[in-house]
């Protein structure tokens, strides 16, 4: 099978030819037919997680269709369609695994960063780990959902029921949740990188109230904001934002250093809390609600052998919504 390598840190990804994989006890074979592209794959390229494993296929937002069958597999059928996240395993033992928040087991596994992701033409995965895919989408537009769409679903359910609702950054978790919001009756204020028109009219054209850059303050008062994008900077601001009693919700799993702020822009009550991977939950609930308000992912299509190419247009915001390597005709 072909696959997408990355070999080192800060270096172009390789295409190889590798032996299809075999699915251990507990695990199945896919064949891949579309993955996204995620920002969470810029920062393992640039070797800013630490721990993970090299050399590693990419990719945590796969969509396929089961190919096989290990041992003592019971709950998924050779057929079924079905996604991968980026959290591919945990123990199902610790206290955070009992207790409902396997987002936070010490000993998880994560898909593209310790185990082999959907780079590629086939992957291995946990069929715990594997959710089976909504009806109606193709596999290109199922992509995004498995990441994009499911942390950003995690993000607005941690920032609470408030009315008006800021995205900092409207890449491919912000036109995905911006949806949602709006099918749930919230006001929705986008923030983009200075100059960036083209987000902003993306934004309005989803039915965002406000678009602004991301220095700018919203004309009124926020409830609760979410940031997507990986910059530090953008807490004080985002706090400056919202109003007495709101919350700010980092949505990023990195994120450049938030600078000092005075306590003044904490203070009366507002809170600032981080969003940490997902659980199983939290991809059920999004995969069942996604056909259910028809959430259309927006969707920028590359062939496998350009993953270098998605991976610059990403890093240089030259499309709105979300990259996907599909690797099926």
């Amino acid at each position: 099978m072909r696959a997408v390598v990355l070999e080192r840190h800060r270096e172009p990804l390789r295409l190889q030819d590798r032996p299809v994989p075999s699915p251990g006890p507990g695990e199945v074979r896919i064949t891949v037919e579309a993955c996204a592209v995620c920002r969470t794959d810029l920062h393992v390229i640039d070797g800013e997680l630490p721990g993970g494993t090299l050399p590693i296929v990419l990719g945590h937002q796969i969509a396929g269709i089961v190919e096989a069958l290990g041992a003592g597999v019971t709950a998924l059928r050779i057929g079924d369609r079905v996604g991968v996240p980026w959290l591919g395993w945990a123990d199902g033992t610790c206290t955070y695994c009992t207790s409902g928040r396997e987002n936070l087991c010490r000993r998880a596994r994560f898909t593209g960063f310790h185990r082999d992701g959907g780079f590629a033409d086939a992957c291995v995965a946990d069929a715990r780990f594997t959710l089976r895919l909504p009806p109606g989408y193709s596999a290109p537009e199922a992509a995004p959902l498995l990441c994009g769409a499911l942390i950003g679903y995690r993000a607005l359910r941690l920032a609470g029921d408030g009315h008006r609702l800021g995205l900092y950054g409207f890449g491919s978790a912000g036109h995905l949740i911006a949806q949602v919001a709006i099918h749930l009756g919230r006001e929705v204020y986008a923030f983009t990188r200075p100059g960036d028109d083209r987000a902003q009219e993306f934004a309005r054209d989803l039915g965002a109230v406000w678009a602004g850059d991301s220095t700018s303050l919203p004309p009124s008062e926020l409830d609760a904001a979410i940031i997507f994008a990986p910059v530090g900077d953008l807490v004080p601001l985002a706090l400056t934002a919202v109003a007495p009693g709101g919350t700010v919700v980092c949505g990023g799993i990195h994120m450049s250093d938030i600078p000092s702020f005075p306590y003044r822009l904490l203070w009366e009550e507002r809170t600032l809390r981080s969003v940490a991977n997902l659980t199983r939950r939290d991809g059920e609930e999004l995969l069942a609600l996604a056909p259910k308000i028809r959430l259309h992912p927006r969707v920028v299509s590359y062939r496998l052998e350009d993953a270098n190419r998605a991976v610059d247009d990403l890093r240089a915001g030259r499309f709105d919504g979300s990259a996907v390597l599909v690797t099926q005709p």
